[in-house]
């Protein structure tokens, strides 16, 4: 019953859920100053730089997360001949959840800047402050105001792409399900507490 998978596993799906929710939430911390970075090389239109910014972004949203944990896990190592390696699971998923991540979030944070009235610049400008003063005392306080709730999308879908990492041997809370599952032979009970802890996760989260 999954009642007694409830009970004898308990402490295992808590703790990778708090995992899985650290890991969402670092990731999207990292998300956001990557995504400010790309937003302001994009801004101010830095040759070279700014079309390497766009590439990242580019690779990032049109690639699923599952290849791009590939590539940076196994592919690094693969084409620097083992130059590159990653021994820290917990800072190669932080790292791929927080690209993919970024790239979004640049395109969210350009957005939220578009969406400020260029009065509030203009005025700025007027009473004297300085292009980076209004910038960072005017525009990027209302852009990040207009641009909370896709923030917290992003943060919602970091907890459920977390699910990816268990193939690197990440210790989340869908790892977890795949161990009990295969401890029990119990599938499906053991999916459905999985449900409802993502659910949970998810809905807390939003709120």
């Amino acid at each position: 019953m999954s009642w007694e998978i409830i009970g004898k596993y308990l402490p295992l799906y808590q703790k990778a859920a708090v995992l899985t929710v650290k890991i969402g939430f670092m990731g999207i911390a990292a998300a956001i100053m990557i995504g400010l970075l790309c937003t302001i090389i994009q801004y101010y239109k830095i040759p070279v730089i700014r079309r390497i910014v766009s590439v990242y972004i580019e690779i990032s949203r049109n690639t699923p997360l599952m290849v791009q944990l590939f590539f940076i896990y196994y592919g690094l190592p693969y084409f620097t001949n083992n130059a590159v390696q990653f021994r820290n699971i917990w800072a190669v998923s932080i790292l791929v959840v927080s690209i993919n991540t970024g790239a979004y979030m640049a395109e969210s944070v350009r957005g939220g800047i578009l969406s400020v009235d260029r009065g509030q610049t203009e005025g700025a400008k007027a009473i004297g402050m300085t292009h980076v003063q209004t910038m960072l005392s005017v525009v990027l306080p209302q852009a990040l105001r207009n641009i909370m709730p896709q923030i917290g999308n992003n943060f919602i879908i970091n907890v459920k792409d977390t699910s990816v990492m268990f193939i690197i041997g990440f210790n989340d809370f869908f790892a977890v399900h795949k161990a009990v599952a295969g401890a029990t032979f119990r599938f499906f009970p053991s999916a459905a507490i999985e449900m409802a802890g993502y659910l949970t996760m998810t809905l807390l989260a939003s709120f």
